[in-house]
């Protein structure tokens, strides 16, 4: 499979999302979405990098920009960790993985010489016509999200 790139069209998807919302891609048309793929729920990366969205969602609301978080995760997973670390930031919950592969984020990866699929972190800014304006593979979390609303703030 090959990797989207800025200027390919964002492939739709539609997924539960938390506080019991649905989301999909048409429904942000028309305004820039910024849509992360991270791990897991609670883990030390993905709760810096969703606090960090949080800490900035006012500043991407005024832009009409809205954050979409990612992760394998169930929804009822994605309510805990919200509450827990105060998030305003929307999660979606792709056990299926069908949007983690669509978006090309779910790889094998290795640990301890293990071996296993799972989320390579990568943000995606997707512009209100539907297409990929940026991609940030293999993100690092600190500065990543100030990063993404600077550019977010240029389309």
């Amino acid at each position: 499979m090959t990797e989207l790139t800025a200027g390919d069209k964002a492939p739709d998807f539609t997924l539960p999302a938390s506080g019991g919302a649905t989301v999909s891609l048409q429904q942000f048309a028309g305004k820039p979405l910024v849509l992360y793929f991270y791990p897991k729920d609670d883990t030390s990366g993905c709760t810096v990098e969703a606090v960090d969205f949080t800490k900035l969602s006012a500043d991407f609301a005024a832009i009409g920009a809205t954050v979409l978080g990612v992760s394998p995760d169930s929804v009822k997973s994605h309510d805990k960790f919200a509450a827990k670390h105060n998030l305003s930031v929307l999660l979606a919950a792709d056990e299926s993985h069908a949007a983690l592969e669509a978006y090309g984020v779910w790889k094998e990866k290795s640990m301890y010489g293990k071996t296993y699929m799972g989320v390579e972190r990568t943000t995606f800014l997707i512009d209100g016509s539907g297409k990929i304006a940026e991609v940030w593979r293999k993100v690092k979390v600190p500065g990543h999200a100030e990063a993404v609303l600077k550019a977010t703030q240029a389309l």
